[in-house]
């Protein structure tokens, strides 16, 4: 594992491309919110609106109609907490990214780069990131910055929410996040649609509770070379 006295000094602004609404909630709202208590600018781009979500709630609270609209309200509420006021939503639609025109994601992706030319840039590993729309974004948040050439290039961290049992030759930048757990889990239960009976599922798997043990501790990050 990587780390210094204060992996974050020196951040001028931190770019973060996934995929859904509530990917952030796990991977790295705690990073999202140290940074911005430090006054550094955070800039989120979500992909999709998560229409194709497999949890209505508990009970149900949205129809396949409405979820997308719920989800939008949970991110604006959860990035509220955070302290992120600049979010991007490219309206892609959920469990289709794969499908996309892959150059033309990449453009619109490295357009904001360009903008906001972020110093640090946390998106998915394009390859071990759980789901099809992840290693998707990842990929295409890779080309982007090849085309947005920026110098210096942004450092790319990728959350390694599954370091435990995925094991790459990448090192791991720790963050530890416990003064601003309290703010993580916030958001996290933002995403109430998303979010509501994790206990059930928490007390069905060791795994998983080992994993949330430590994601309300420390956020993991590959380090993408």
């Amino acid at each position: 594992m990587t780390g210094s006295a204060d992996p974050l000094a020196g951040e001028r602004h931190l770019l973060v491309v996934l995929a859904h609404p509530d990917d952030e909630a796990f991977g790295c709202t705690g990073t999202m919110t140290i940074l911005r208590r430090r006054g550094v600018p955070v800039t989120y781009v979500c992909a999709t609106l998560g229409q194709m979500g497999r949890l209505m709630g508990r009970p149900p609270m949205a129809t396949r109609e409405t979820l997308p609209l719920i989800r939008r309200r949970e991110l604006a509420e959860a990035m509220r907490i955070v302290g992120v006021d600049d979010v991007r939503l490219l309206g892609l639609w959920d469990k289709t990214v794969e499908f996309e025109d892959p150059d033309a994601l990449a453009d619109r992706i490295a357009a904001v780069m360009t903008e906001v030319r972020p110093s640090t840039v946390i998106t998915f590993h394009p390859e071990h990131s759980g789901h099809p729309d992840h290693h998707a974004v990842g990929r295409a948040a890779l080309l982007a910055l090849d085309r947005a050439g920026l110098d210096p290039r942004p450092r790319v961290w990728m959350p390694a929410i599954r370091s435990d049992e995925v094991k790459l030759d990448l090192p791991i930048q720790v963050i530890d996040i416990a003064e601003v757990a309290h703010v993580k889990r916030a958001a996290f239960a933002a995403h109430r649609s998303q979010t509501t009976g994790w206990d059930e599922r928490l007390a069905a798997s060791e795994t998983m509770r080992r994993r949330f043990e430590w994601m309300f501790r420390e956020e993991r990050f590959w380090v993408w070379a």
